[in-house]
């Protein structure tokens, strides 16, 4: 989402840039340049009909009472056209938004979870839209990066199963049809507590104990099945736990190790929900926005795997961040009141994960370790929370 709205002109990146066809971008191009799709759907509508949403920012077009009937038709909302959009379902307020997608003159769209939370059917209509945008658009290249994070997925299973599989069979599809690319992140959470802990395989048993790592390992095995069966050009990583400046913690088991840079900024005593000593691999974000380039642009012919690509940077304990931490904050403090709902999921994952395999088929390699993510994240909020 952050992402999203970073290239939308929607949020001012801190650092880095923006580029379109190989230029620079001002935030206000990036505005006039990119229709950005949120989940939240009421809160770009502005008229008082879904027929004049439709028309509102085409205004001119050639054919454009014609092809907002066809769309309406298509999706089944011709009958609610002289509605108020606010009067209308969530899954229509949805659909409403990818008409307004396809319609949008702009050359980038960025869609964020169109379909979470749908039931069947409005997920096959949703799907039927996105299909229709790759196509206007020719668009090549999808990343599908919805799911719900591990402790709120454990909380809402059901909602995590429909926004992490049944979107991705959409995506999937879509792509089949239209010889598009397609990424869907797995995580260190498909692997479980049979899993070796130490140097954890590229190819070992998984067999997760969560809803989130149940569905991750799905997205695994579907996204190789659509490339065995149909040969749709299938990617992934597993990736650990990322630490990032921009967004907040988002209801991750790993969020402790944002949480306690944002502490340790505010003058805060830090209390740590994980145990002392429990390990797992962590990953600075621009690591992992540099690793889904990567490996999306990597030469076919080198790749043995397609799907859950073992990654890694660093792996550390509650005290040994603390420690970092402290080198640069000396009255900084943390104590311990162990959850254990995240103390359960947490031991239950690979300490460290070899990633050889990553390293020899696209040379995936970090350019972060715990000592200058530490620099750079405490310098980054310091500049953020001031």
């Amino acid at each position: 989402t952050t992402f999203g709205k970073i290239i939308s002109g929607l949020l001012k990146p801190t650092s880095g840039s923006v580029l379109y066809n190989g230029e620079k971008m001002k935030i206000s191009e990036m505005k006039r340049n990119v229709m950005f799709v949120m989940q939240e759907a009421e809160f770009q509508f502005f008229t008082n009909s879904v027929i004049n949403e439709l028309r509102y920012g085409s205004k001119g077009r050639e054919g454009l009472s014609e092809e907002i009937e066809r769309l309406l038709k298509k999706t089944g909302m011709w009958k609610m056209r002289d509605r108020h959009p606010f009067s209308l379902s969530g899954g229509q307020m949805q659909r409403l938004s990818l008409m307004l997608a396809y319609l949008s003159p702009k050359p980038v769209v960025v869609l964020d979870e169109p379909t979470a939370g749908l039931d069947a059917a409005n997920l096959e209509s949703c799907g039927e839209m996105i299909a229709e945008i790759v196509r206007k658009y020719n668009i090549d290249a999808i990343y599908n990066l919805a799911a719900l994070l591990s402790v709120v997925a454990e909380n809402k299973p059901q909602l995590a199963w429909k926004i992490g599989i049944d979107g991705l069979w959409n995506i999937l599809e879509v792509a089949k049809d239209h010889k598009c690319q397609v990424f869907t992140p797995s995580s260190i959470g498909s692997f479980g507590p049979n899993t070796p802990k130490v140097d954890t395989p590229q190819d070992t048993v998984q067999r997760p104990k969560t809803i989130y790592g149940v569905s991750k390992v799905t997205t695994e095995l579907l996204s190789d099945w659509f490339h065995t069966k149909y040969g749709v050009d299938t990617r992934s990583v597993r990736f650990p736990g990322l630490i990032s400046y921009v967004t907040p913690p988002g209801g991750g088991t790993t969020d402790y190790a944002v949480d306690i840079y944002y502490s340790a900024v505010r003058g805060e005593k830090f209390v740590c929900p994980i145990p002392e000593g429990t390990l797992m691999d962590m990953m600075y974000m621009p690591d992992a926005l540099h690793a889904c380039i990567q490996l999306m642009e990597a030469d076919p012919s080198r790749l043995i795997h397609h799907n859950g690509f073992n990654i890694a940077s660093m792996s550390f304990a509650p005290e040994t961040v603390y420690a970092e931490i402290k080198k640069h904050k000396p009255d900084f403090e943390m104590v311990y009141d162990v959850d254990p709902l995240k103390k359960g999921i947490a031991q239950s994952w690979p300490d460290k994960l070899d990633d050889s395999c990553a390293r020899a088929e696209w040379d995936w390699k970090p350019q972060y370790d715990l000592s200058s993510m530490t620099v750079d994240m405490l310098a980054k909020l310091e500049q953020k929370l001031k």
